[in-house]
């Protein structure tokens, strides 16, 4: 295969790339005045100056491969749609009662510092010198972290998995672990309930999308970046490294069957047409060098008994939650509230433990954290129980551990494929006004009830800017 240009990142950014790259709109304390708006989103505004930044950092990212990009057009427009999202995940998550405390924000700072070998001034010079501004930084960590409590939120209660997919996984334990996939995809979506025209004009795109590859016209990587409907379309379409049990059972049969390079689709789902490439392979000897990961964490249990009904319970818990925030002690107040008698004199410490020791609902909490990070309360069988994550490493994957790591793949692929149906669905039913380069309004004049379904108040933006600092 021909090598492909993907996307280049300091390494002290990588981690942070998909909210970083948008990080010119994630502050608009810090944006001169200006009288432009490129979208607006349900109550909220992007201004013009946010996506003009948020391209350009897109754009320096590409430095020497600028022929890889799309259009001109075309990018702003994947640009301004990552921000849209963006927006709306803040946006929710502002509604359902998530921050990210300065406590939160500090310890994020003092992590990427450390993974880096740097103190927090060294951070502060090699952001500068990557053109980042530590505001910039601090306001788009302090995005991510919102982020990253919602997709957390959001997995409470909504994955499971059960015995019988472990099972089923287990019996093909050999080619499932020994075989990692590494995938990229191209998506042109359709809307749901799309009406027949809109289906046939996607397949049609797809189509003759398949068609430049098959011609050897364009790289899938180059595709990707210019044609794919995807969030992660900047970044050639990359799905990463992935086992079989992290890939949908329709695809994971030919995927088995397939070269690297090779391409398969077009494949319709529940998000529209896609091609699927397979990049690359690796194999290792099943239970020699694999890992699984294990973590590190402190819990507060609220038990919901005889004596505590489930309202009470969460009430205190909701209680305990507000006075972490407010910059009590974890261990403190685990040792004098928790419920839990065996951890409670050790400061509510759980030691080291495998995603799926305390439970599917509790391993994906703690897999959803940063080290550092505390949960919002969440309901397991014992009560209502708020976890703190010091830390995770990887151990090498034993017979015992084996099904701990099949259920975790199989968890991490369940909340993938419904975390983008919930950003899809929030995407369809937001009020979202994409402007010209005028400002000037594209959408049909709106009707009355219209405009009181979505509770529209008028927009100004003033100097100060359009969104409030969290």
């Amino acid at each position: 295969m021909t090598p492909t240009h993907r996307p280049r990142a300091p390494r002290l950014l990588a981690a942070l790339l998909p909210l970083l790259l948008l990080a010119g709109g994630a502050s608009a304390q810090e944006f001169q005045p200006v009288d432009k708006i490129a979208a607006v989103v349900n109550e909220d505004v992007i201004l013009r100056s946010e996506l003009d930044r948020a391209v350009a950092n897109i754009r320096s990212q590409y430095a020497g491969h600028e022929d890889q990009l799309p259009p001109a057009d075309v990018l702003t427009r994947q640009v301004l749609e990552r921000l849209i999202l963006l927006r709306l995940q803040l946006e929710r998550a502002t509604d359902t009662g998530i921050t990210a405390t300065d406590q939160d924000l500090e310890r994020a700072v003092q992590g990427v510092a450390q993974q880096n070998g740097l103190n927090v001034d060294q951070l502060r010079a090699r952001l500068a010198q990557d053109g980042m501004s530590f505001a910039e930084f601090r306001n788009s960590l302090r995005d991510e972290i919102i982020t990253q409590k919602l997709r957390q939120s959001f997995a409470q209660g909504r994955i499971n998995v059960s015995e019988g997919e472990v099972d089923a996984a287990m019996a093909n334990a050999s080619a499932t672990v020994s075989q990692q996939f590494h995938l990229a995809h191209i998506l042109i979506g359709t809307p749901d309930g799309a009406s027949p025209e809109q289906i046939a004009t996607a397949q049609k795109k797809i189509e003759g999308i398949k068609g430049l590859l098959d011609r050897g016209e364009m790289t899938f990587a180059a595709a990707a970046v210019r044609y794919s409907d995807s969030p992660n379309a900047l970044e050639s379409g990359d799905l990463g490294w992935r086992g079989l049990n992290e890939i949908p059972p329709a695809f994971a049969a030919a995927i088995q069957q397939m070269q690297d390079g090779d391409v398969i689709g077009p494949i319709r789902g529940p998000s529209g047409f896609q091609l699927l490439q397979l990049v690359g392979t690796r194999t290792q000897a099943p239970g020699s060098g694999e890992k699984v990961t294990q973590f590190s964490a402190r819990q507060i249990l609220v038990k919901v008994d005889d004596k505590t009904d489930d309202a009470a319970a969460k009430a205190k818990a909701d209680t305990l939650a507000a006075r972490l925030a407010g910059g009590a002690d974890f261990a403190k107040l685990a040792g004098e509230e928790s419920d839990d008698a065996t951890t409670r004199r050790r400061g509510g410490d759980l030691g080291w433990f495998g995603a799926d020791t305390y439970g599917t609902a509790f391993g994906m909490q703690v897999a959803a954290l940063g080290d550092g990070q505390t949960s919002a309360p969440f309901k397991t069988d014992a009560g209502w129980v708020i976890i703190q994550r010091s830390g995770s490493r990887e151990i090498a994957a034993g017979d015992e551990n084996m099904r701990a790591q099949v259920r975790e793949t199989i968890g991490r692929r369940k909340l993938e494929e419904e975390w983008n149906r919930f950003l899809r669905e929030t995407r369809g039913e937001a009020f979202v006004d994409v402007r010209d380069e005028q400002g000037k309004s594209t959408l049909p004049e709106l009707q009355e009830t219209q405009k009181e379904k979505h509770k529209m108040k008028p927009v100004d933006v003033h100097p100060e800017g359009s969104r409030a600092a969290f």
